[in-house]
């Protein structure tokens, strides 16, 4: 008798911790708008508990032991992703990130979050089937509606986009800044031009560790690809520039790259040059020849740089016969380590910054000092956590942009598929699974003006 008492508890018990556990995990009422919905989720799965630069530490976080288990889990979950920006977006009903879509969607995908330490502490946490077909519900959905590219069936959410045929531009603008983008009169000694380090015959860089600038100077970083690079959301590795104006800005009057003195130097010389005055007055009949007409000349003319076209983007519009079935594999590989987390959109990156090294110790498995340029996004904000965090750049053209990484320290894309294997997804690649992802990237290079793009340093 006493035993089936005994029983009938126990079994009450669980009957009863089963019921809250269900009732905790209950997925938001789907009278909600869909973005709450996905909010509710966040916030109940604990989400801001490590992702944010405020979190909620929980009381136990000051018992010996245990404690320092969840500090060091606070401090790599804020470390790996800051989920602060996409709430607000969501709580304003605004576009959030496609980086901050493409992050929660993956978790979502593989519930890898939150880990079960956590959720059996902080019941109603547990990422459920039904809390994921929510969010990868929205995810579809938010990109149907932010690149608006036309991509249908299955392919109409995938993280990875086409790039446009071309964008809206001033074709006497485009000129004008094709013609200011080769001329070296932008540099102190006539010796330097945009081109230099961004030949457009040579996939918009110049196959270098280090660009060389007037009388020999060799900068710290390696040069990005101009191709494509009005998908970025900034400019430069370390987002110092935020549009292509800014950006073309800077090498003219950089000691290292053109060494101008000043921007009037440089107008002082194009306006003794009677054509420039003319093609000027053209495109800009008030304000003539400024620093801020020649920087607006050349992104317009950088705006042209696309190259769409490419087999992968043949594919994403429905030609399953445009690349490999080895491409196809490469390309689920790329989505299963987590690169089409960072690498999204159009240009395949550009729209984040991220920590260079956020599995493994980068900078000291690479054995060389460090630099100013190593600091990334921190050489501008100076605030400890954008240290070595540097804008994620885009894939496109990619075979032909070597070497690669912001210190150029990988020649072969195989070799540097390897390193992030290592150093941003956790995982150790096999030489098959390399080769697959390279087949991947290898269908990555477009057309320019209706051609191939190419690159003479390869012939």
């Amino acid at each position: 008798m006493k035993f089936r008492r005994l029983l009938i508890l126990a079994l009450t018990l669980v009957a009863v911790l089963l019921a809250v556990w269900r009732i905790s995990n209950r997925v938001p009422s789907s009278e909600y708008p869909e973005r709450a919905r996905v909010a509710a989720i966040f916030i109940k799965g604990g989400c801001l508990d490590c992702h944010t630069a405020e979190p909620n530490v929980p009381f136990y976080a000051k018992v010996p032991v245990a404690g320092d288990i969840v500090m060091q889990d606070i401090d790599s979950g804020y470390r790996a992703f800051d989920i602060a920006p996409l709430m607000e977006a969501l709580e304003a009903d605004q576009m959030p990130s496609p980086v901050d879509v493409a992050k929660v969607e993956k978790v979502a995908l593989d519930k890898s979050m939150p880990m079960a330490k956590y959720y059996l502490v902080h019941w109603g946490s547990k990422m459920t089937d039904a809390k994921r077909d929510i969010i990868l519900e929205w995810a579809k959905n938010y990109r149907t509606a932010y690149y608006n590219d036309g991509l249908a069936g299955d392919r109409a959410g995938e993280p990875v986009r086409p790039i446009a045929e071309s964008l809206p531009v001033d074709a006497k603008k485009v000129a004008l800044g094709m013609a200011l983008f080769h001329d070296t009169r932008l540099s102190v000694d006539n010796t330097v031009s945009c081109a230099s380090c961004h030949g457009l015959n040579t996939a918009g860089v110049d196959n270098k560790q280090f660009s060389v600038g007037v009388e020999g100077q060799m900068g710290g970083v390696n040069a990005p690809t101009v191709y494509n690079a009005v998908y970025n959301f900034v400019q430069f590795w370390d987002g110092r520039a935020v549009t292509l104006a800014d950006q073309a800005a800077g090498p003219p009057v950089n000691p290292v790259e053109m060494a101008s003195p000043s921007f009037d130097a440089i107008v002082a010389k194009l306006k003794r040059d009677p054509k420039m005055v003319r093609a000027f007055r053209e495109c800009y009949p008030e304000e003539g020849i400024t620093q801020a007409t020649i920087t607006n000349a050349i992104e317009e003319f950088e705006r042209t740089l696309l190259t769409p076209n490419s087999p992968f983007d043949k594919y994403l519009r429905g030609d399953d016969a445009a690349i490999s079935e080895e491409a196809k594999q490469g390309y689920e590989l790329f989505k299963k380590y987590n690169c089409a987390t960072c690498h999204v959109g159009p240009n395949l990156g550009g729209e984040s910054y991220e920590l260079m090294g956020l599995r493994a110790h980068y900078f000291t498995d690479r054995g060389l000092p460090l630099t100013e340029e190593d600091n990334g996004r921190f050489k501008q904000t100076g605030v400890e956590r954008d240290r070595h965090r540097f804008k994620v750049p885009g894939l496109r053209n990619v075979a032909l942009t070597w070497p690669y990484y912001h210190d150029g320290t990988r020649e072969s894309l195989q070799e540097a598929v390897c390193a992030m294997g290592t150093y941003q997804s956790g995982v150790s690649l096999t030489d098959e699974e390399e080769l697959l992802i390279v087949e991947f990237l290898n269908s990555l290079t477009g057309e320019y003006q209706g051609k191939p793009l190419t690159n003479d340093n390869s012939k």
